[in-house]
């Protein structure tokens, strides 16, 4: 099955359903695109944050998001 056959057939089936099934369906393709940006393009922001600065975020994230308090809820 070619990209043509594929895409002639997408259209067909949509174009029976009602409009708020087609809109589903949208919501669904949209759904399955790939989201953010290549990791080259953030390669620019590289060496941007000092080694201290890591180094407090690392503990940050190692003293506060590893634990539960089973009180909060």
């Amino acid at each position: 099955m070619t990209a043509a056959h594929i895409k002639e057939n997408l259209v067909n089936q949509i174009d029976r359903l009602p409009y708020d099934l087609q809109l589903r369906v949208l919501d669904f393709i949209a759904s399955l695109s790939p989201k953010g940006v290549k990791g080259e393009s953030l390669l620019r922001f590289k060496g941007t944050i000092s080694a201290n600065d890591l180094r407090q975020i690392s503990k940050a994230i190692d003293e506060g998001c590893e634990k539960a308090d089973i009180n909060e809820w």
